[in-house]
């Protein structure tokens, strides 16, 4: 059950007291010794921050704590932020629903109603197109590839100039590997069985279903279950084998299909209000920064520890666990590829941003082909 209360790690009240005294005794000592020092540049050891504030923000969160990789990173990133911030930065995490509803937190954040939120971009592709890209691209990078891109290839700087439009800072903290391409209740043989089918789908892939003649519908992760046990969808996408499973997926439908074609990258950030974060010592946006790259690393990681063994499992229990045959893919890419260059011809910004993946993509191609084993070998 999501918890509505704020959750994430707590010191100690004595620790934390005592951390304060400290602090505080420090920067007295300080600023009385500068006091006694003429005008001038602070260097070395006395270029401190002297008056470091405590601060406490509520974190939003997308995805509910339960489910894994895809909703404990947020707490794993709070824990790291507190103990790299000597807990002088404290981010307490809310459950999907409990603050702000999961598809509105990037706006809660640019309006100011809430210091920061963690959510997948994706969400917002309806108001602003481009956000997807920064979420996951159907056929695209691997999730190595996207962080070499974001980090080394100019996705952050990207990022950072159309978030800062809407007074946003975007922080890459989470990532995940594939999702799988779906839980169906009937065995999909060729691209007419997606014609008519009531779907729950998200991002691009969710526009290449509408063009492939699905009934495409956008809803939270706590509402598919309902959604599937009472048929008012026919059929989902969501996430990782061991994330749909802790959804229950597998209780109501058995053809669970891969790869996962449309997302073969999930991407997660923390936003945060620039005003916010302007707001916050050097110290602390540097416990923050640090702590989600931490967080994408966790999270990766922790992703693809817990897959083989859940699909273990999903066969043990009679589902069936297929790939889409290649020709579905074939005709599935032909269609992504429509899906995008209609899209780059409506917005500049999803135009520059793909613009900027592809060129990347195409370089890194060249050590992907030479560099790694074939996955057959």
């Amino acid at each position: 059950m999501a918890k509505t209360e704020p959750q994430g790690s707590r010191g100690g009240v004595s620790n934390r007291a005592a951390l304060v005294a400290v602090l505080t005794a420090f920067s007295v000592g300080a600023m009385a010794s500068l006091a006694l020092r003429p005008a001038g540049r602070i260097e070395g050891a006395e270029a401190v921050e002297i008056a470091l504030t405590n601060v406490r923000w509520k974190l939003p969160i997308a995805f509910g704590t339960q489910l894994p990789a895809l909703g404990d990173n947020a707490l794993y990133i709070a824990e790291r932020v507190e103990a790299t911030s000597a807990g002088t930065l404290i981010l307490d995490v809310y459950e999907p629903g409990a603050v702000v509803p999961p598809f509105s937190i990037v706006e809660a954040v640019k309006e100011g109603k809430v210091e920061a939120g963690y959510t997948w971009l994706g969400y917002d592709q309806g108001i602003m197109p481009v956000s997807v890209l920064f979420g996951a691209v159907p056929f695209g990078m691997e999730p190595w590839e996207y962080a070499a891109w974001w980090y080394y290839g100019g996705g952050q700087a990207l990022a950072d100039e159309i978030y800062g439009a809407l007074s946003i800072r975007p922080i890459f903290c989470g990532l995940i590997g594939p999702e799988s391409a779906g839980w169906f209740r009937e065995e999909i043989k060729s691209l007419d069985d997606l014609r008519g089918l009531k779907i729950r789908f998200a991002g691009l892939g969710g526009m290449v279903m509408q063009e492939l003649g699905a009934s495409v519908t956008m809803l939270p992760g706590g509402e598919i279950f309902q959604a599937l046990e009472k048929g008012a969808i026919d059929a989902t996408e969501f996430s990782m084998p061991a994330i749909d499973q802790r959804l229950g997926f597998d209780r109501v439908v058995s053809y669970n299909y891969f790869p996962g074609w449309h997302q073969p990258f999930s991407a997660f950030h923390l936003v945060v209000n620039m005003a916010s974060w302007q707001r916050l010592a050097p110290s602390q946006q540097a416990a923050l920064e640090t702590s989600c790259t931490a967080g994408v690393i966790n999270s990766l990681a922790k992703g693809e520890a817990l897959q083989g063994k859940v699909i273990e499992q999903f066969r043990a229990a009679g589902v069936h666990t297929q790939s889409l045959p290649e020709p579905i893919l074939r005709e599935l890419s032909k269609t992504t590829d429509r899906v995008l260059e209609k899209q780059r011809a409506k917005n500049a910004d999803f135009a520059r941003v793909l613009d900027s993946q592809r060129a990347f993509s195409k370089s890194y191609s060249i050590w992907k082909r030479l560099g790694y084993l074939p996955r057959d070998f």
